[in-house]
């Protein structure tokens, strides 16, 4: 037992000190351990190409060979060129729709595409002598002006100075005239003043209350303006005509203010005594003859003291007027002087380049026009014999009516395409089909035929596409499947980068470029796409890297450490095993 006991202690032992190493190596691991973040970036050049944009689908070859020609658009019959049994040839003329609208359509798309070669040409042309004297004189004319408002509001601060020292001839006597009136003693006895003389007279035929408030308004009116006349008129003192115009402008508005004061408290020393004068006369009593006169004189004093706030507020609006004045001109002068540099400087890059873009978008305009014209010329689409020719000249006919029917010895088939796909597919773009039937065949045809009416299956909406083949193979059979690519557009020579490069945000298209090895955005404005390589129409350079993927690895290293402790911590293990592995 004691044997078996020893056995047991000692793997025990062992277990435990296994698993404090292996957890021990772990952590020295984990702390000793460093990892590192390498980022490549797979960049594709930005390069001048060709791009074409298709609208595939399959179907069959046809076992027919009549097709019904339709208009692209509508429009009235002018000529019928073809008749029945008609053999002809394809490219023939075989009716002319009423084309005034379109041939007037390219003449304004010439018209505006000649006036914009013509402003870039002018904005190319450095500045005349004419344009450049021009606009020196125009930049000496608002200095001019500016000079002129200067010496105005020079004169205009004299004339308010002007304006205030006649208020002040006014005013000294008026502030006297108002004190007398309220405050002197000339109505009452034992030095009563006059104020106190009409409320105590109305008393005994009034509430008293009232004549109070008058007598309390006229006092406290005349205090606020007493108060308002001494201090201007010191500050009027210590200011000349030659003090600095800041100076001359508070002396103004300050002016004005104990002006107006002085008017409100003639106005209410005169509703006082007006008011003694009624509540007598109420009563069939005589008042006191002095009433009249400081009636008199009051009137006088709010008379004189609206004409000068008249001229007041006219200095302080001339003031205003003036400084307006010279920040106008500063503000011309600043445009004339950027305008004289810019003439002298030529023509902004980018208002060349906004003028190229401007021709560039009139040359499409054109190109467009004129495609559309040839809409009003019906051609034959392949070499036939004409079946029947449906409109006669005066007819209206649209793009949904057939107006000849063409019977033809040229093989033909038939695919279907929904909706959205058929919204770009027109009559007479070119075809790119090819056979399950037959490995390695290639032929090219035109669309000849496109319904006009779909067909709803499961909520979707189909369409029947007629493609008539350009070349005869014995190979190709009835019934065959199929399948084609309808070129809806094409551009050459533009400058493209793969699709899974662009990036949009705020519906702003952008490339992230790879310069000195490090990314940057580029705002570009995108055009045609065929889901593998996009158009950039501006924004991007020929042989930029443009960058399409962008990968992340992390590598992790140890340090000598922890293998070395690993190691002898394995050794140590093992030696333990060792010891305690058998009986002794």
């Amino acid at each position: 037992m004691n044997f078996v006991s020893k056995i047991l202690k000692r793997k025990v032992l062992s277990g435990f000190i296994i698993i404090v190493v292996l957890v021990a190596g772990y952590f020295i691991y984990k702390n000793f351990s460093s990892s590192s973040v390498t980022t490549k970036y797979i960049t594709s050049a930005a390069a001048k190409g060709n791009l074409t944009v298709s609208v595939s689908g399959t179907g069959q070859v046809s076992a027919s060979s009549q097709v019904d020609i339709k208009p692209k658009t509508s429009g009235d019959v002018v000529r019928v060129a073809a008749t029945n049994g008609q053999t002809v040839k394809k490219g023939d003329i075989l009716v002319q729709l009423d084309s005034s609208d379109a041939q007037k359509t390219i003449r304004d798309a010439e018209v505006s595409l000649e006036s914009a070669k013509l402003s870039l040409e002018k904005l190319k042309q450095p500045a005349s002598e004419l344009s450049l004297i021009q606009a020196e004189n125009s930049l000496v004319q608002v200095q001019e002006t500016k000079q002129t408002a200067i010496d105005n509001l020079e004169k205009i601060y004299e004339d308010a100075f002007n304006t205030a020292a006649n208020a002040f001839l006014d005013l000294p006597t008026i502030i006297t005239g108002l004190q007398d009136t309220l405050l002197g003693s000339t109505l009452g006895n034992n030095g009563q003043w006059n104020k106190d003389y009409y409320v105590d007279a109305i008393k005994s035929y009034d509430d008293n209350i009232l004549a109070k408030k008058y007598s309390d308004d006229a006092y406290e009116a005349y205090q606020k303006a007493r108060a308002a006349y001494d201090k201007s008129f010191d500050d009027y003192k210590s200011v000349s005509r030659s003090s600095d115009t800041s100076v001359i402008e508070v002396l103004i508005n300050e002016t004005y203010e104990t002006t107006r004061s002085i008017a409100e408290a003639a106005k209410s020393e005169n509703n006082l005594i007006q008011f003694y004068e009624d509540k007598l006369t109420e009563r069939n009593l005589k008042y006191n003859s002095l009433a009249d006169t400081y009636i008199s004189s009051l009137n006088t004093y709010i008379g004189k003291t609206n004409t000068h706030l008249l001229n007041l507020l006219s200095a302080k609006s001339g003031i205003q007027t003036g400084k307006d004045d010279i920040t106008n001109a500063d503000r011309s002068i600043a445009e004339k002087t950027t305008s004289l540099a810019e003439l002298k400087a030529g023509a902004d890059p980018l208002d060349i380049k906004a003028q190229e873009l401007s021709i560039q978008q009139k040359e499409n305009a054109l190109l467009d026009a004129r495609e559309k014209l040839s809409d009003y010329y019906i051609r034959a689409p392949f070499d036939g014999v004409i079946a029947s020719v449906d409109v006669k000249v005066g007819d209206s006919a649209s793009s949904g009516t057939a107006v000849a029917t063409i019977v033809t010895k040229q093989q033909m088939a038939e695919i279907t395409l929904n909706e959205v796909d058929l919204a770009n597919v027109k009559i007479g773009q070119k075809v790119t089909i090819t056979f399950d039937a037959v490995t390695g065949l290639t032929i090219t045809g035109t669309v000849a035929e496109i319904d006009s009416i779909g067909t709803v299956s499961q909520g979707v909406v189909s369409y029947g596409v007629t493609i008539a083949f350009d070349v005869q193979d014995d190979r190709i059979k009835s019934g065959m499947s199929m399948s084609a690519d309808i070129i809806t557009e094409s551009k050459i020579d533009v400058l493209l980068v793969p699709a899974t490069a662009v990036k949009t945000a705020n519906e702003t298209s952008y490339v992230q470029v790879l310069v000195n090895g490090t990314p940057q955005q580029k705002v570009i404005t995108t055009g045609l796409s065929d889901d593998k390589n996009i158009e950039v129409m501006s924004g991007l350079n020929e042989g930029d890297a443009v960058i399409t993927q962008t990968l992340s690895s992390t590598t992790t290293s140890s340090t000598s450490t922890n293998s070395n402790s690993s190691n002898d911590a394995m050794r140590s293990m093992m030696q333990l095993n060792g010891a305690g592995g058998g009986p002794r």
